[in-house]
C-alpha cells in the first residue's frame, strides 16, 4: 500500500538522521537442528565479554529456543508492545550476563496490518532500542519460509550456520538461492558470513565452506565470507542440558574458544560500518516491503 509506505518514510525521517544505530546481525540456517540458536546466544555472550550491550530478538515463530537455552520465560513479547501499550524496555527479558532478549511472537507477522498511530509507536520504540544496544542479534527460523526471507532481505549482515551433513549443505544452498532470487534482496548492501558448526576439526570446517562457496560462486555469483568453525564438543552439549551458554559454563572449552575467535573476527572486520540500518529501519524495511516499498 503506497500510503503506508509514505507514512513509514515520514516516521523514519522524524526520528532524526543523527540517532544511534545498532549493528544488526541476522543468524539463520537452511535447516533446523544445526545449532543456530546456540550460535546466536554464545556470540551474544562473547560480545558482552567485550563490553558491548547486546539484545537477541527471537524471530523463530515456531520455536522458543532462545528462552529455553536461557532458562527463562519472557513475560512479554513484541505483540505486547504493539497492542498492550508496553514500551520497548518493558518487553526485554534480561538473561545471563545482562544479555537482553525479546520474544517476537505473533507480533512480527501482524505488523503489516498496523495503522499510522501504531506504526509511529512501534518505530519510535524500536529507535530507542537502537540507543540501548550496540548489537542486536536476530535469530530467525530455519529454512526458506516467507517470514525468514523477510528478515534476511532486511538485514545488511547475515550469519549462515551450516554443518558437514550433506542435507545441511544442500539446504544452505537452497536458502541462499531463494535469497538471491528475492525481489528485494540487495547483494551490494548485504554481507553473508558462514559458520561451520559441529565439525571435527578446523580443517573440516574450511573444507565445508569451500564446498558451499564453490557451488554458490558458480551458480549464484554470490560472495560468501568464512567466519570460522565451531567444533563438536561435549562441553557444549553439557551446557545445553544445563540451560547455560557454554561461553559461561566452561570458559576453556574448545567451543568457547571458537566462539571467542569468531567474535574477534566480527568485531575486527565489521563491514558496512557507515551503513548500519539499525532496528527502526530494519523493521520499516519489513513492513514497507510487504506493501511494495524498498528500504535502504
Amino acid at each position: 500500500m503506497a500510503d503506508q509506505a509514505t507514512q513509514l518514510r515520514n516516521i523514519m525521517q522524524s526520528q532524526g538522521v543523527n540517532r544511534p544505530r545498532a549493528r544488526v546481525i541476522t543468524v539463520t540456517s537452511g535447516k533446523g537442528g544445526v545449532g543456530k540458536s546456540n550460535v546466536a546466544i554464545n556470540l551474544a555472550i562473547q560480545l558482552r565479554k567485550l563490553g558491548q550491550r547486546v539484545i537477541i530478538l527471537d524471530a523463530d515463530l515456531g520455536l522458543a529456543n532462545i528462552e529455553i537455552m536461557f532458562g527463562t520465560v519472557p513475560k512479554h513479547n513484541l505483540s505486547d508492545l504493539i497492542y498492550q501499550g508496553k514500551n520497548i524496555r518493558e518487553i526485554i527479558t534480561w538473561g545471563p550476563m545482562e544479555v537482553g532478549f525479546i520474544s517476537g511472537g505473533s507480533g512480527i507477522t501482524r505488523m503489516s496490518q498496523l495503522d499510522r498511530e501504531y506504526l509511529t509507536y512501534i518505530i519510535t520504540n524500536l529507535a530507542e532500542l537502537d540507543a540501548i544496544a550496540d548489537t542486536v542479534i536476530i535469530d530467525t527460523g530455519a529454512g526458506i519460509a516467507d517470514s525468514v526471507m523477510e528478515f534476511l532481505v532486511a538485514s545488511g549482515e547475515i550469519i549462515l550456520v551450516t554443518t558437514p551433513e550433506p542435507t545441511s549443505i544442500t539446504d544452505s544452498y537452497s536458502l541462499l538461492k531463494a535469497l538471491n532470487q528475492h525481489t528485494r534482496f540487495s547483494r551490494e548492501n548485504t554481507v553473508i558470513k558462514v559458520v561451520a558448526n559441529l565439525v571435527s576439526s578446523d580443517n573440516e570446517g574450511q573444507i565445508l565452506f569451500n564446498k558451499l562457496n564453490a557451488v554458490v560462486a558458480r551458480f549464484l555469483k554470490l560472495p560468501l565470507t568464512y567466519l570460522g568453525a565451531i567444533p563438536r564438543d561435549q562441553a557444549l552439549a553439557n551446557a545445553v542440558m544445563q540451560q547455560t551458554p557454554v561461553s559461561m559454563a566452561n570458559p576453556t572449552a574448545k567451543s568457547t574458544r571458537a566462539f571467542e575467535r569468531i567474535v574477534g573476527e566480527l568485531v575486527g572486520n565489521e563491514e558496512l560500518k557507515n551503513s548500519r540500518r539499525g532496528m527502526a529501519a530494519f523493521f520499516s524495511h519489513i513492513i514497507g516491503g510487504r506493501n511494495g516499498a524498498v528500504w535502504q
